[in-house]
């Protein structure tokens, strides 16, 4: 009995301390392992480029990199969500067009007389949740993998944004004030990113802050311990892709007004930039592993990789094959640590 008290007491108490103290050093040193990689693989790529283009260093060029991660940036933030509970979204590139199109054709334009103002902002916004959260309802309540389901909203979008665009001219836009905003400056950087990084900061407080990031987590590591606690897994699931798809819309416009005018294919290429950019960034396809400012570096980082191949003078009949080759290394090198915990996305 003495042997039991005494194990219980100070030396118990001792090592619980210790062992507490390692689960916290265990915990920092994964969570700072992933930022500081990235850290360190953008300080690396930014050296090479620095070296190769001394413009690739200037206060343009910076400002250059932020305009062009702006849109990328914004649809990282709800691929994330997805992607920690173990689902995949391919319906960024759809709802981006439709939401765009729409968006333009209600703004001030060369087609139409039409202005409704923040209304306009209103509609291409709800018609993105829209498309999100029918992506959400079949993929929880009729249980079809979200793969398929977001390749048919995908093309569920594109085909909205294509009978928008009919026949008829180009529609571009004629508000000197809304094509100009993205590309202004404040504090010396692109109005557009300042959108992106309170965009990423909303993703943040829902992913840290709140139970549905905390429960989008929680399905990616165990579905069926998740819905046995008695936690919403469905709400959780609808509402991921309805963020989703209220964020590829956001993305839409964005992209619309850098342009000025509207495309039926203003995400093309996008999808490939925002799921690799969270792969590297940490974020499991598998789920319940990730984080915002991870998938944000990755972001940054391939941004960066296709800004410096350019500056570098590599020939732009080469720079897809490059790029697609460093941009291979960087996942393998990324995921090879993790291979047995890795999983095939839901």
């Amino acid at each position: 009995m003495t042997s039991v008290m005494h194990e219980d007491g100070p030396r118990g108490a001792a090592g619980m301390k210790r062992n507490g103290s390692a689960s916290m050093r265990r915990l920092f040193a994964e969570g700072a392992k992933g930022p500081i990689g990235l850290l360190a693989a953008l300080v690396v790529l930014i050296v090479v480029f620095s070296f190769l283009n001394p413009r690739f260093a200037s206060i343009e060029n910076l400002q250059n990199v932020l305009f062009q991660v702006s849109v990328p940036l914004i649809l990282v933030v709800g691929a994330t969500l997805v992607i920690q509970m173990g689902s995949i979204d391919l319906s960024i590139e759809g709802i981006m067009g439709a939401a765009g199109m729409t968006w333009i054709l209600l703004s001030p334009n060369t087609r139409t007389m039409i202005d409704l103002g923040l209304w306009a902002w209103l509609i291409a916004l709800v018609l993105g949740m829209s498309l999100g959260l029918m992506t959400g309802v079949i993929y929880a309540k009729l249980k079809v993998p979200s793969f398929v389901v977001s390749l048919g909203t995908w093309y569920v979008g594109l085909g909205i944004a294509i009978l928008l665009y009919g026949n008829n001219s180009l529609p571009s836009l004629t508000s000197e004030a809304l094509a100009r905003w993205p590309t202004g400056l404040t504090l010396g950087l692109p109005h557009a990113f300042w959108l992106a990084a309170l965009v990423l900061l909303f993703g943040l407080l829902i992913s840290n802050y709140t139970n549905l990031g905390r429960g989008l987590m929680a399905i990616g590591n165990n579905e069926p311990i998740a819905r046995m606690s008695g936690m919403p897994v469905n709400v959780y699931k609808i509402g991921a892709f309805a963020i989703a798809g209220l964020l590829g819309g956001l993305a839409g416009i964005l992209a619309t007004m850098q342009l000025g005018s509207g495309s039926t294919d203003i995400g093309f290429g996008q999808l490939f930039v925002v799921i690799p950019a969270a792969v590297i960034g940490g974020t499991a396809l598998g789920g319940g592993e990730g984080g915002m400012i991870r998938s944000a570096l990755g972001v940054v980082l391939l941004i960066i990789l296709n800004n410096g191949l350019v500056l570098a003078g590599v020939d732009p009949d080469y720079q897809s094959g490059v790029f697609g080759l460093i941009l291979l290394f960087a996942i393998i090198a990324v995921a090879w640590p993790e291979r047995g915990r890795l999983k095939v996305a839901k």
